[in-house]
């Protein structure tokens, strides 16, 4: 699919066939995708929970308060971030430059995060937003339809997918064969009202 078609075409689908399955080959190839998106000194902080094991479906069900799409969908990620990769290994993000290079940006990154917890999170949860899209985007590309979710109890969740006290969640994201399209949309904002020249007015 064009780019610009699966943009437009992407919506938030509530209701999958429940009967349809996601090839593995589209799944790894939607996956391969993601895992190019943009990341801040591509520290690459993003962790996917592929939730396959139906009794784990219901259980993150449970915690998205009885939401249809989560045991419907074809393929259920819970997209989350480690909020501390920065200073895990960090010279693993640039493996592939020379040492005098990779030694300036991994004491750039150092000092870039040190001590900023609320930049931490920040910068888990923007790139959590960027893999997100990408994904979204792959998926529509490979004929999939995809419904981003935030409506669930973050704590119950981390719970059932065991989350490390380091990470956090960014989203769920249903992906399948939809059932229902999308609704209309609601309602575009002007281009007036959100595109600024220069600074606000």
């Amino acid at each position: 699919m064009e780019l610009f078609t699966a943009i437009e075409q992407r919506r938030a689908v509530k209701h999958f066939h429940s009967g349809e399955q996601m090839s593995e080959r589209d799944f790894q190839k939607m996956m391969e995708a993601v895992l190019l998106s943009p990341t801040s000194y591509n520290i690459q902080h993003w962790r996917f929970v592929r939730v396959s094991n139906a009794e784990v479906r219901e259980q993150v069900g449970e915690a998205a308060w009885g939401q249809p799409q989560v045991t419907e969908a074809s393929e259920l990620l819970v997209l989350c971030a480690d909020t501390q990769a920065w200073a895990k290994q960090p010279e693993r993000y640039w493996q592939n430059v020379d040492a005098k290079a990779q030694g300036v940006l991994v004491d750039m990154l150092a000092s870039f995060y040190h001590g900023k917890d609320q930049l931490q999170r920040d910068e888990a949860m923007r790139s959590c937003g960027m893999a997100a899209q990408t994904l979204m985007l792959a998926a529509k590309g490979l004929g999939y339809d995809t419904c981003p979710m935030i409506g669930f109890d973050a704590g119950q969740l981390a719970e059932v997918i065991n989350l490390p006290q380091d990470h956090v969640i960014g989203m769920i994201i249903a992906i399948g064969k939809a059932a229902k399209p999308a609704g209309v949309r609601g309602g575009q904002l002007a281009m007036h009202q959100v595109l600024m020249q220069n600074y606000f007015v």
